[in-house]
């Protein structure tokens, strides 16, 4: 691979492949390894080694991995000849399915924040690549308002992010929708930079965000991995083996053979679950969390958040938005006709429900409406449009899943099951 890149180096040129990503980068060898490869292949100084830190765990050591290799003298030498810049890639997707919806979110700021830091200690600039997807649970939402959430300094007139599967196609087919979403890349970076709207969190605030997410990672954890029947419920009520076996997407459903959560992609794992309506990547734990500040007496303070500070804003508002999707009486219908162990099923359901619940009612006090989707009319009016017909899709989802689980793998069974995932994530776009 190495000697490839090499290769391209010398028949295309060095902006061919400019950049290096190291997945699941977890400690100083890890980068300090590739720049033993990138310089035997003859790449020393031509390209940037761009670690990129994805659990929960690897975004809490990053910060100390980011350190240790600032100061020594060798790697120093080699961003010298990068201009002193160095990218650090982080994972909404992977975190998020590692420690839930608002862990993966306060965990990604945090780590942003403390990395800005030791750049600045050190006298490197820092520019962050965003690995985010097209929904919710793998870092989507409007692109302005998280540009303008990321912590102050971080977005420094530059910035990187991936756009992934559908949205592509749905901001930039066209030259008009292309010109306006890179206009509104531009402005947010532009105002990001200048520092318009910044606002540090106060200490006491920031330590009652990581008690919320702390208990919202245990609840989502205590269902998601400790639960021995989970696997077994997602898989039965959700359409990830279907998505796998009937080659639906780009890449393998999971990294090895396993049926385990963590060796999952993250794109079908946030599929699947809006599939049946669930959405459970989007929103679940965040119930527990804003319970867990009303015990302590605190929601007034993050009413007071809600209206001061674009983060916290925005993580709310993004969680209404799929919450507004959610639709349980259709996911019980999954649940009820796909999962042969009733009782895990309605074990996993009942959670799911409570979660659910305890969400809606924090929520709105929070926000002040129980209507989640009240800052974004065109989008509601939207939903009562669309969704109306996707009901029975669903149904007819449900039928095809029974058949071709019990045998019937003809080819209109086949055909069906495709175009109802097809047909259901374009109903409720933002999907995987």
């Amino acid at each position: 691979v190495f000697d490839t890149a090499a290769e391209v180096h010398r028949v295309v040129g060095p902006a061919a492949i400019p950049h290096i990503v190291i997945s699941a980068a977890g400690s100083v060898s890890d980068v300090l390894e590739v720049m033993v490869l990138v310089t035997q292949a003859g790449l020393a100084g031509a390209v940037d080694i761009v670690p990129l830190f994805e659990t929960i765990a690897d975004l809490e050591r990053a910060p100390d991995v980011v350190e240790q290799l600032l100061a020594l003298p060798r790697y120093r030498q080699w961003l010298s000849s990068r201009g002193m810049t160095q990218e650090v890639m982080i994972g909404y997707s992977d975190s998020n399915k590692d420690g839930g919806y608002l862990r993966s979110r306060w965990s990604l700021q945090r780590t942003q924040g403390a990395l800005v830091d030791v750049a600045a200690r050190h006298g490197v600039r820092i520019r962050f690549f965003h690995g985010r997807g097209g929904t919710v649970g793998r870092g989507g939402g409007p692109a302005h308002e998280a540009i303008l959430a990321q912590p102050a300094g971080s977005v420094q007139g530059t910035i990187r992010i991936t756009e992934q599967g559908e949205m592509v196609a749905a901001k930039y087919s066209r030259p008009v929708t292309a010109h306006r979403n890179l206009d509104t890349l531009v402005a947010a970076t532009l105002a990001s930079t200048s520092g318009t709207g910044d606002a540090v969190l106060a200490p006491d605030d920031a330590e009652l965000l990581e008690t919320m997410a702390a208990a919202a990672m245990r609840r989502y954890r205590s269902v998601v991995f400790d639960d021995p029947d989970f696997v077994g419920v997602f898989r039965s009520m959700t359409p990830v083996g279907e998505i796998a076996r009937l080659n639906v997407g780009s890449r393998p459903a999971s990294r090895t053979a396993s049926d385990r959560i963590e060796d999952l992609r993250a794109i079908p794992w946030v599929f699947a679950w809006s599939q049946c309506r669930v959405s459970l990547p989007g929103w679940f734990g965040l119930g527990t969390a804003l319970a867990t500040a009303a015990g302590a007496g605190r929601t007034g303070d993050l009413v007071r958040l809600h209206r001061e500070d674009v983060f916290w804003r925005t993580v709310l508002s993004n969680a209404a938005m799929v919450l507004a999707k959610v639709d349980l009486g259709i996911a019980g219908l999954y649940a009820e006709r796909l999962v042969a162990d009733r009782v895990a099923g309605e074990r996993v359901m009942a959670a799911i429900t409570e979660e659910h619940r305890s969400t809606l009612a924090h929520l709105a006090e929070v926000t002040g409406t129980d209507d989640l989707l009240a800052d974004n009319p065109v989008l509601a009016r939207s939903i009562r449009n669309r969704f109306a017909y996707l009901d029975p899709l669903h149904v007819l989802q449900v039928e095809l899943l029974g058949r071709y689980r019990a045998g019937d793998e003809g080819e209109m069974v086949q055909r069906g099951i495709h175009l109802t995932l097809n047909a259901i994530a374009t109903g409720l776009r933002n999907s995987g």
